[in-house]
């Protein structure tokens, strides 16, 4: 059989001893984990352009109108998945330079519309090639 053995006993911590050490307040911080003691806390990165969520709605709503005019534009679907190419295309393209010169919140908004839109676009084209065994697009 295995003999346990007692823990180490732990020491309080030190007591001030005058008042002058009473008065001064002690800074509140995180106490160290043991590991690196005399390191300091680490430090808070934060993003400095922060992207909030009504630029991205107001992306995702531009896009999707704008995805809707071009759509209205076609007359069958290989009309509708032309024009929809083009919309994407413009679309990124002008997330690009709002990505580099503008709002990136906005930006993402375009990209994530877009990506939508064209994988909308892709699904009727792929499902009228699976039931036709045509590629509508030629």
């Amino acid at each position: 059989m295995t003999e346990r053995h007692e823990p180490w006993p732990v020491s309080a911590p030190p007591v001030p001893s005058s008042a002058a050490s009473a008065a001064v307040p002690m800074p509140v911080t995180r106490p160290p984990s043991g590991l690196f003691p005399g390191m300091p806390p680490r430090p808070v990165y934060r993003e400095p352009h922060p992207i909030a969520a009504a630029p991205v709605l107001s992306g995702l709503g531009c896009t999707l109108l704008w995805f809707g005019l071009f759509g209205s534009l076609a007359e069958g679907l290989a009309g509708y998945a032309w024009w929809t190419i083009v919309a994407a295309v413009t679309a990124w393209a002008v997330a690009l330079v709002l990505t580099l010169i503008g709002d990136r919140g906005v930006a993402v908004g375009i990209a994530l519309a877009s990506g939508l839109g064209l994988s909308i676009a892709v699904g009727f084209v792929g499902a009228r090639w699976i039931t036709t065994y045509d590629w509508p697009l030629w």
